[in-house]
C-alpha cells in the first residue's frame, strides 16, 4: 500500500507538469494558467454544492432510521473530487470532476460499492456506526 502511494505522488505530479507544459506549448502560459485557476474556481464551487446535498440527504436519511451507504459513498467521492479539483493539473481535473458531478458519478460508485463489499467480505475494511 506505501509503493502505491509513493508512485501516486509521484508519477501523477509528472503526467501533470508534462500536460500542462504540452499545453501551454499550445495555447501559451497565460491561458493554461487561467484554465487552472478557472477549473479550481469552478471544481471548488460544485463540490460545495454537492457536498451539501450529500450532507442534507445523509442526515434525511439517519433521521428515517436507515443507514445511508449510498450517499456516504456519494460523500466520499464527493470529498475525493473536490480535493482533486483544488489540485492543479488537468489530468486531476478531469477525475475530479467525473466524482463530483452526479452522471458520472453513478458509475464510479457501483465501482466504489463492489469495492467496498469486496473488502468487508475479505475482513480489510471495518465500518463503525453509532447512533
Amino acid at each position: 500500500m506505501l509503493l502505491k502511494l509513493i508512485l501516486l505522488f509521484t508519477i501523477v505530479p509528472i503526467v501533470e507538469l508534462a500536460i500542462l507544459l504540452k499545453l501551454s506549448n499550445y495555447i501559451g502560459l497565460g491561458y493554461t494558467l487561467l484554465i487552472v485557476l478557472i477549473t479550481g474556481i469552478l471544481g471548488a464551487s460544485l463540490a460545495r454544492s454537492e457536498g451539501r446535498g450529500v450532507i442534507r440527504r445523509i442526515k434525511l436519511e439517519m433521521a428515517q432510521g436507515r443507514m445511508p451507504g449510498d450517499e456516504l459513498i456519494n460523500g466520499l467521492c464527493v470529498v475525493v473530487g473536490g480535493a482533486l479539483l483544488l489540485t492543479p493539473g488537468i489530468f486531476t481535473d478531469v477525475i475530479g470532476f467525473s466524482l463530483v458531478i452526479p452522471v458520472t458519478r453513478a458509475a464510479i460508485k457501483s465501482t466504489v460499492r463492489g469495492k467496498i463489499k469486496k473488502m468487508i467480505e475479505e475482513g480489510s475494511f471495518m465500518f463503525y456506526y453509532r447512533k
